[in-house]
């Protein structure tokens, strides 16, 4: 009987205090091994949820999403942002099982809210207008902090196309001040930078349609973002156009490459650098040419070949 009692005593003593995660470990694990049963399921009640609780994750974790992307202050939305994108990135076996869908159904929610605010702004005058132009930058935010939950995850595959098709966005996006806008801009970059390194595959279609819709705004705004944009790594986007372009079909590298250079005369460094990406273009055109049909080339006898530096990268990744 008085075993009994310490034992209990022991598990009130565990219920009442605050534990550290190092002992909230160590009392899992001892209580884990005891035969207690209900006295030790109250103690665990504080670190043990029911199956039927983490089914609920998905719905947990929309709203969580939601009252982020609603929120006008911005201390408050940048520091909630970072601490759900460190949760996310701590979960290495993707224990939280946030649906693809209700991470499409936000970014949906945000390009069709942020579609609606440049309309009204091309109309608004004065103050509403000024307004508008907060929203709009803060839509662009919300969508680069879903995109990179979406990449985070390796689902971000669907995005490409989604973005790819806002045809209308980028019609009306050089209405807007640039100062608001780059913030859309910076949702390529950040993209075609995910796309270039190879955190997001895609078929070739989409590759070229995102730089096809988008290009021209990434273009205008460079120069901007560079100046102006908390986090831009110039570098690192450079890098990453250059890589997705290199993808592409050699007459459509072309296509974008040479549109390029015509842009970087006149922009110069208001423009971004791509300079490796058309030398890679040139040698590959006119240096070290590949004959479409297997077969030797003129006169020059046999040529010796360059080693490949192909190289091939097995990878994790889920299927769409």
């Amino acid at each position: 009987m008085m075993f009994d009692a310490g034992v209990v005593a022991c598990l009130e003593h565990l219920e009442a205090i605050p534990w550290s995660e190092e002992e909230e470990a160590d009392v899992v694990s001892v209580l884990s091994q005891l035969q207690l049963r209900e006295p030790a399921a109250e103690v665990l009640q504080r670190v043990l949820v029911e199956s039927s609780y983490s089914s609920r994750a998905d719905a947990i974790f929309l709203r969580l999403l939601a009252g982020v992307l609603q929120s006008k202050e911005e201390k408050a939305r940048r520091d909630m942002k970072s601490l759900m994108i460190g949760l996310l990135q701590e979960d290495n076996s993707d224990k939280i099982d946030v649906s693809r869908e209700t991470l499409y159904h936000l970014c949906d929610k945000c390009i069709s809210s942020l579609l609606i605010c440049l309309n009204e702004a091309t109309a608004a005058v004065n103050d509403h207008r000024r307004n508008l132009m907060a929203d709009i930058a803060r839509e662009a935010d919300n969508i680069q902090w879903l995109l990179e939950i979406l990449i985070s995850k390796k689902i971000a595959d669907e995005f490409v196309t989604l973005w790819a098709d806002q045809t209308d966005l980028a019609r009306i996006h050089g209405s807007i001040p640039v100062m608001y806008r780059c913030e859309i801009s910076r949702i390529t970059t950040q993209l075609c930078v995910a796309v270039g390194k190879g955190e997001v595959m895609v078929g070739k279609e989409a590759r070229l349609k995102v730089l096809r819709t988008w290009m021209e705004a990434v273009y205008e705004d460079f120069g901007w973002m560079k100046r102006a944009c908390r986090g831009f790594d110039r570098r690192t986007v450079e890098e990453g156009l250059s890589e997705m372009i290199l993808t592409l079909a050699m007459a459509e590298q072309q296509d974008i490459l040479m549109r390029w250079f015509d842009i970087f005369l006149k922009k110069g460094d208001e423009c971004p650098n791509l300079q490796r990406a058309f030398r890679v273009w040139w040698r590959r055109s006119f240096v070290r040419r590949i004959a479409g049909r297997g077969g030797g080339g003129g006169g020059g006898g046999g040529g010796e070949h360059e080693p490949s530096r192909l190289q091939i990268v097995a990878c994790e990744y889920p299927p769409a």
